[in-house]
């Protein structure tokens, strides 16, 4: 797919929120705080119903669609 694909969703950057508090995972380990790197496409509507959230966890990468550049390599 090339920048100038109609059916692209263009530009999109990532965005980071980081907690402070522990959490306690399945195993036992405790993470004492962690970020997670998301991006989001689109707007939510005034319900909030139109979100849909892909966990893609095999990749190690939060990248899902569009560009991070006028200028993809």
């Amino acid at each position: 797919m090339n920048m100038h694909d109609p059916n692209s969703i263009g530009i999109v950057e990532p965005q980071r929120a980081r907690f402070e508090r522990p959490i306690i995972l399945k195993s036992g380990v405790v993470l004492e705080h962690y970020e997670l790197v998301f991006e989001t496409y689109g707007e939510l509507n005034a319900a909030r119903s139109n979100a849909v959230l892909i966990c893609h966890a095999l990749s190690g990468n939060h990248h899902v669609a569009g560009y991070h550049s006028d200028n993809p390599k």
